[in-house]
């Protein structure tokens, strides 16, 4: 079991910080690449850029809550949801398409661009 999750490419859950425009001011948000892959994945089926689909649900939690706390986390909940509920069938993950068992017959995952 271990291999699956400790064979991952560290790349996979390096930070990476990315700049957002939101409600008209630039902030960063700071995500492990494998979460911004799936945030991706989540626009493009949305239909939208993915800058423009963090603003929508930053809008959206705003309206309904009246403030956003946490919004990083919103996104890593995000998406656990969309993979769990929301993924259209047919459709594998990035890692699981990716995935090769090394010589060494651990399980590497390749890192999403």
């Amino acid at each position: 079991m271990c291999h699956i999750f400790a064979g991952q490419a560290p790349e996979t859950y390096d930070s990476q910080t990315r700049s957002v425009r939101i409600g008209g001011h630039s902030t960063s948000i700071r995500l492990e690449a494998a979460f911004w892959t799936v945030l991706e994945e989540v626009a493009a089926h949305q239909g939208m850029s993915l800058g423009k689909f963090v603003t929508k649900l930053h809008d959206e939690v705003l309206e309904l809550h009246g403030e956003v706390r946490n919004f990083a986390s919103l996104l890593r909940c995000s998406c656990l949801i969309y993979l769990a509920e929301l993924r259209p069938a047919g459709i594998a993950p990035a890692a699981a398409r990716e995935r090769y068992l090394c010589e060494s017959g651990r399980v590497h995952l390749h890192a999403a661009e």
